[in-house]
């Protein structure tokens, strides 16, 4: 049995209830972020806090907790779940009114929710034993803010359960211009004669914290050039390697698109070569 956090507390999380008028259940009213940790060690939990803030400001859920309100939050919840490898899920919402208003409702208190989830320990990268993703491609159908942290993730599980009835376990996603945008839960990447590209930010992207680190990085490292530019799905398909990049995930090689080989069929080199350096200092945001 789990601990969570539930607005002050902490308590088994079978023993967590909210309202059924929550907006964050009848709305999906909420911003949520997930903080990866390893053996009591977050990794990027500043930048996950302020785009989690950005979030917020956004959809103007006024909560007011200060940095280290939080840390000290997330660095409780993990002690109380034995400090492994944990994945941290904050969930926010506007909070319970005592009607159904579409308008943000005056003078409610915020709902804040956390609980964690066992993640696997991210294995040394090696070309030989990486274990690659298989993705599909599709028309990218979500709302117009992915920029936005959302709760409301209807869009994107729509879109990942496309890939999960395949077998694969992702999939990249491409706008209206055929410019590829993200994937279901990731930011994507392409490798094309030893330069890695990945699209710019915007409202189609999420700014993934994974994505910040990494490219900070590789640049700083300075072997590997990278991009952020527009990228066609064309390019997509004549690229060397694809990746995708998550909390979770950190980076991952991707092998297969639709069925179809990515390069050679292989996990990359510069794949190897970016996962190194961006494990080197993980901990370090």
């Amino acid at each position: 049995m789990s601990i969570a956090f539930l607005n002050g507390s902490y308590l088994p999380i079978e023993e967590a209830r909210i309202s059924p008028l929550d907006r964050g259940f009848l709305f999906g009213d909420g911003i949520y972020e997930v903080v990866p940790s390893y053996g009591g060690k977050m990794v990027g939990f500043g930048p996950h806090i302020s785009r989690m803030n950005d979030g917020l400001n956004a959809i103007k859920i006024r909560l007011g907790w200060s940095e280290n309100q939080w840390r000290e939050m997330c660095e409780t919840i993990c002690e109380k779940n034995g400090n492994g490898n944990l994945g941290i899920y904050i969930h926010v919402t506007r909070g319970a009114d005592n009607k159904r208003n579409h308008a943000y409702p005056e003078g409610v208190e915020p709902t804040v929710f956390a609980f964690t989830f066992e993640i696997p320990e991210p294995p040394v990268p090696d070309r030989d034993t990486a274990k690659p993703f298989t993705c599909s491609t599709a028309h990218d159908l979500r709302w117009g803010r992915c920029n936005i942290k959302s709760i409301s993730l209807l869009g994107n599980v729509m879109h990942y359960q496309q890939a999960h009835e395949k077998g694969d376990g992702e999939i990249l996603l491409y706008n209206d211009a055929d410019e590829l945008t993200e994937c279901g839960a990731c930011n994507a990447y392409i490798v094309k004669n030893g330069v890695v590209a990945t699209p710019p930010i915007d409202d189609q992207i999420l700014a993934g914290i994974t994505r910040q680190i990494a490219l900070k990085a590789l640049r700083t490292d300075g072997t590997i050039p990278v991009e952020e530019r527009v990228i066609t799905m064309d390019e997509v398909w004549d690229a060397d390697e694809v990746w995708i990049s998550s909390s979770s995930k950190e980076i991952a090689p991707v092998v297969k698109l639709d069925g179809k080989p990515v390069g050679d069929g292989k996990v990359g080199p510069v794949w190897e070569k970016a996962a190194k350096i961006y494990q080197a200092v993980k901990f370090d945001f």
